[in-house]
């Protein structure tokens, strides 16, 4: 008897080894594995410049807000093809992005999907998506990360194609949502990237600025693209506020899997297999106002979701809620300043931090949503990217492609501040064991400390 639970604890520490191992060398999701900006990575380099840390860079054709994803020794990204006007927006633009107007240039008309080594940078292939990509504001048609799970791949364009490749970019199958759902109604155009898990993928499309069909949520299985199951989400949000960019994240609670998604004014929880919605919680628009479009996804950490919104305010809810939550499983709500617009939170269990699109950091108590410190400034410059968070560090970048790193914890304090190209960066960092990987809008590097 002892010998069988000596080997039943064997293989439960094997187990958990092997799937520690997995959760730092791959980041096969938007915000790495545990879908919320946390890395299990030690290592990480906390500096570096174009002549400093660099094992390899690859040039890219275009720019794009699409995160490299990983898995073993494949990187996955997407672009669109080269257009002539030069990729980064120019100077004078400056103003016109930030008031989030449109700059010149989206890319070519081409949208890509690259798979690269990781060990060298080479492109092992790359695979055409479409053709149709335009300039959305602020973003272009290859906004959307893929996802994998190391056996396959699956990407979904701001034109509505969802694709799926093995590993070596055999094309497996392919969708196209507007053409069996209706076009898109976006002010901003597309955005949200897919959701996988247990054999299926799940795709959100909140719309409403710019038509009149319902928002919905649709279920494909992974493998053949069948659809398992397609939902409307109803919402009562006035011209733009039903639009949203934010991404499916799941949760598990007492044995049972959601997903919960944020935006059109309400936070629901819904039934992984059916697509039923569970739950619902207002709040995110207390003032009904019309221009409420959602870009910051929900995280969730020790029980609570937390949902930012348009700046303010930022909900923190308890999981585990039927119907209307709104007050029920109301944790705490934070109306102060320094809440996000774009970029979406990171937390560690005991304290919350935000990023504004100004790079200022705040970092409130994560059970009660007392405000700890912030907010404080990083590096001058606009941040659109998702903030990591890694062996106690923030990394932030901004869309100068500057990263700022910052101690955690109850005090705030600027640990280094790192330059690459200066050109235009949107895509949220992704790391694999001791490396990290930033995306601007002429390369992709691989940075490690030597």
């Amino acid at each position: 008897m002892k010998r069988k639970n000596v080997c039943a604890v064997l293989t439960l520490a094997v187990c958990m080894t092997a799937g520690l191992a997995q959760a730092q060398e791959n980041w096969p999701h938007w915000r790495g594995p545990h879908h919320n900006g946390i890395s299990d990575s030690t290592g990480l380099p906390m500096k570096w410049s174009l002549t400093e840390n660099i094992v390899w860079k690859i040039s890219l054709p275009s720019w794009s807000a699409a995160t490299p994803i990983i898995w073993g020794d494949r990187i996955f990204i997407t672009s669109p093809s080269k257009s002539e006007p030069k990729t980064e927006p120019p100077e004078q633009d400056q103003q016109q992005r930030r008031r989030r107007r449109p700059s010149l240039d989206p890319g070519g008309p081409e949208l890509f999907l690259f798979c690269i080594s990781k060990k060298d940078g080479k492109i092992l292939w790359k695979r055409e998506l479409d053709n149709k990509n335009q300039m959305h504001r602020k973003q272009n048609d290859a906004t959307p990360s893929p996802v994998t799970d190391g056996k396959h791949v699956w990407v979904v364009t701001g034109t509505g194609k969802v694709t799926a490749f093995d590993m070596n970019g055999k094309q497996i199958w392919k969708k196209d949502l507007q053409q069996e759902f209706g076009p898109f109604g976006h002010n901003w155009g597309y955005g949200s990237s897919p959701l996988l898990y247990d054999g299926s993928l799940i795709v959100e499309v909140l719309h409403g600025m710019r038509t009149d069909d319902p928002s919905y949520i649709v279920s494909f299985k992974a493998k053949t693209g069948n659809v398992q199951w397609r939902q409307e989400r109803p919402t009562d949000a006035q011209r733009e506020s039903p639009d949203a960019y934010t991404t499916p994240v799941l949760l598990k609670q007492e044995g049972k899997t959601q997903f919960v998604i944020s935006g059109g004014d309400y936070v629901t929880g819904h039934d992984f297999k059916t697509g039923k919605e569970i739950w619902r919680a207002a709040g995110l628009n207390p003032l009904r106002r019309s221009n409420y479009r959602v870009v910051p996804t929900p995280i969730i950490v020790g029980g609570l979701i937390y949902a930012p919104t348009r700046k303010k305010p930022l909900l923190a809810l308890r999981v585990g809620g039927t119907g209307d939550i709104t007050e029920s499983h109301l944790a705490w709500k934070y109306e102060g300043s320094g809440a996000p617009d774009v970029p979406s939170p990171v937390c560690d269990g005991k304290h919350f931090y935000m990023v504004d699109d100004r790079g200022l950091v705040t970092c409130l108590d994560a059970k009660t949503g007392a405000l700890i410190w912030g907010p404080e400034a990083t590096t001058e410059g606009i941040v659109s990217a998702s903030p990591i968070l890694s062996e106690g560090k923030l990394y932030i970048l901004n869309e100068k492609a500057v990263a700022s790193i910052v101690s955690v914890g109850p005090e705030f304090k600027l640990l280094a501040t790192n330059e690459l190209d200066g050109t235009y960066t949107l895509a949220s960092p992704a790391v694999s064991g001791s490396q990290l990987f930033i995306r601007t809008s002429t390369h992709l590097y691989c940075i490690k400390s030597k």
